[in-house]
C-alpha cells in the first residue's frame, strides 16, 4: 500500500508520523530506527530525506497535520502507520494513545 501513495502523500505521512514519535516530547532512538525504515520503505529522495530529518528535530507545525486532509482511501494505512509507530520503542505513553485516539476520531 505504500507504493500507492504520491509524493505529496508520502511527505504527509511522514509528517503524522513525526508528530507521533514527537507526541512525549522526546524521540527515542527506536522510534528514529523506525521512521529511518519508513523512509526506505517509501523510497523518499533527498530532498524529502531531508525534511523528515528536520522534523525529527523540530516536530512538525501542528497546522501541517488536518487529519481531514488524509486520503479516504489511505486512512486506515495512516492509522496502522501511527500505531506502529508509538509502539516502536516499547512504550506507549498517556499523551501518545491520547494522539492515536484523536487521530482515529478525527479520521473516521
Amino acid at each position: 500500500m505504500l507504493d500507492k501513495l504520491s509524493r505529496e502523500e508520502r511527505l504527509q505521512l511522514m509528517r503524522f508520523v513525526c508528530s507521533f514519535a514527537w507526541a512525549d516530547l522526546e524521540i527515542q532512538p527506536k522510534e528514529r530506527k523506525f521512521i529511518g525504515s519508513l523512509i526506505t520503505k517509501l523510497h523518499l529522495n533527498a530532498d524529502e530525506k531531508a525534511q523528515v530529518k528536520a522534523w525529527l528535530e523540530v516536530p512538525p507545525e501542528a497546522e501541517m497535520l488536518d487529519p481531514q486532509l488524509i486520503p479516504r482511501a489511505h486512512r486506515e494505512l495512516f492509522l496502522e502507520t501511527a500505531r506502529k509507530m508509538i509502539a516502536a520503542d516499547g512504550n506507549v505513553d498517556p499523551e501518545e494513545e491520547e494522539s492515536l485516539r484523536l487521530l482515529e476520531q478525527l479520521t473516521a
